[in-house]
């Protein structure tokens, strides 16, 4: 299978920048899908790291591109009630014919994230399993038939309209590299989207997501194996290494290096980074989420030029 890659609009950056407009965000979805991107992706925070709320964004997305997937890399999906999120995220694979594509996590055990939760009035701890029936509601409320709910929410003969675009709703695909996570992307999800294993680790960790699958009578083959990766590009080697760090530092407040012990990085040449991505596509990985450090324009542009060396 030829992998497909994806673009992370700067979000996050522009709202540090203090460049809040959103046009420039749309204009680089524009020119992502002119380069041949398959997918353009956008964040989600609400306090922890302010950023562009992910499903309003997209829709100005969806109403300036006809071929993209629009993802988010992560949603949150425990900071939000599950039937107006399933009323949102249904208009909008509405509004996109069906190019959606939900990307889910439980979020960072971090203190600003804490303090998110509790701003939201949703309890931190039982954040996983409130994800998961959350989902599970959505899914059955896509359908656009009745539902019974009787859960952490009540649903009476509750019926949504409009149901989603496809009758199963758009597919989910959870992030996380711990291995109850591995095992919930198979046993309920669509694909499964970490940030930080090598291709080696990668390949390894994606047998817990099959067995998931196969433990709920699944076809795992069915299943997406995807990868979100932070790209530095300059032929100046040691620049781009310096670039990355720097940006890391500035995004996280923490030391570049300490975060590339966590999240999977490239920092080098155009070149290089074809032979990078290579090498997950042989582990396995499927789909890329690439989130580029500054120069946008100029990453998209490299970036279609080294994937145009692999084929693909």
């Amino acid at each position: 299978m030829i992998p497909s890659i994806g673009y992370l609009l700067p979000t996050r950056e522009q709202i540090m920048e203090g460049r809040p407009e959103t046009g420039p965000l749309i204009a680089l979805s524009e020119r992502a899908e002119t380069l041949g991107y398959d997918s353009v992706w956008v964040g989600d925070s609400l306090l922890a790291r302010p950023r562009h709320e992910p499903l309003t964004l997209l829709a100005g997305v969806a109403t300036r591109t006809r071929l993209m997937k629009l993802g988010t890399a992560v949603l949150l999906p425990a900071l939000r009630n599950p039937v107006v999120l399933a009323h949102q995220i249904a208009t909008l694979d509405q509004l996109s014919e069906g190019r959606v594509v939900l990307g889910v996590g439980i979020g960072l055990d971090l203190p600003n994230v804490h303090a998110e939760f509790k701003a939201a009035g949703v309890p931190f701890e039982k954040r996983a399993g409130r994800m998961t029936e959350g989902l599970r509601l959505c899914r059955a409320l896509w359908t656009g038939k009745p539902v019974e709910w009787d859960g952490r929410w009540q649903v009476q003969g509750g019926t949504l309209a409009p149901p989603t675009w496809n009758p199963n709703g758009p597919p989910i695909w959870v992030g996380g590299t711990e291995r109850p996570s591995r095992v919930r992307a198979g046993r309920w999800f669509d694909g499964w989207m970490p940030i930080s294993p090598s291709p080696s680790d990668w390949a390894k960790q994606w047998s817990d997501v099959e067995a998931g699958a196969r433990d709920a009578g699944r076809d795992s083959t069915t299943l997406c194996g995807a990868m979100y990766l932070t790209i530095s590009v300059d032929e100046n080697v040691e620049r781009a290494d310096s670039r990355l760090n720097e940006f890391l530092e500035y995004y996280y407040g923490q030391p570049g290096p300490r975060i590339r012990s966590w999240q999977a990085c490239y920092a080098g040449s155009a070149s290089g980074v074809a032979e990078f991505l290579a090498n997950y596509a042989a582990a396995g990985v499927t789909h890329f989420v690439l989130r580029f450090v500054g120069e946008h324009e100029r990453h998209l542009e490299a970036v279609a030029a080294a994937r145009a060396t692999l084929g693909w």
